[in-house]
């Protein structure tokens, strides 16, 4: 199931830009919580990060304000973004270090050749950590790492009390 064969083809994804209410408060999650690096940016201006810091940047943070507005799922756009573990014990660590900072988890994802942690930034952008197994142990590619038997629980996601429930 390959691309169309064509001289011209892009290389990889560059980087992603997202929009953000507060920037330091972006700053700080995504160094101190993904333990991505500040490769440049402008105090209160945009900031370009990395995990490869032999590019100039993997994401960059345009500050709106806080009276932004969130991002909404019943809108095209970006769903989320994706940032790969280098080995299942990096994604288990990563996990934990989210759940220390108070992140707001949205699910666990067994993808067959891979597992997702899904969370939230601070401004309800959707991002999803993940492993994904080397492709000698993909087998069968129907089927499931972790069979639904994942090798750690997360907490129930709390819903929210629908708006004029107790009226």
């Amino acid at each position: 199931m390959g691309g169309i064969d064509m001289a011209h083809t892009p290389k990889q994804l560059g980087h992603l830009v997202i929009k953000v209410r507060d920037i330091e408060r972006s700053v700080d999650f995504y160094t101190n919580v993904l333990g991505l690096t500040v490769m440049t940016g402008r105090p209160g201006g945009m900031t370009f990060l990395s995990a490869d810091t032999t590019m100039s940047h993997e994401l960059a943070l345009v500050p709106l304000g806080m009276d932004a507005p969130g991002p909404e799922d019943r809108r095209v756009g970006m769903a989320h973004m994706a940032w790969q573990m280098n080995s299942f014990r990096d994604l288990k660590e990563l996990y934990q270090r989210c759940k220390d900072h108070g992140v707001r988890f949205k699910r666990l994802g067994d993808h067959g050749i891979s597992m997702g942690v899904y969370i939230f930034d601070p401004d309800d952008n959707e991002i999803e950590i993940y492993y994904e197994a080397p492709e000698a142990e993909w087998g069968n590619k129907e089927g499931f790492l972790f069979d639904g038997n994942f090798p750690w629980q997360l907490e129930p996601i709390e819903e929210p009390a629908a708006v004029g429930a107790d009226d």
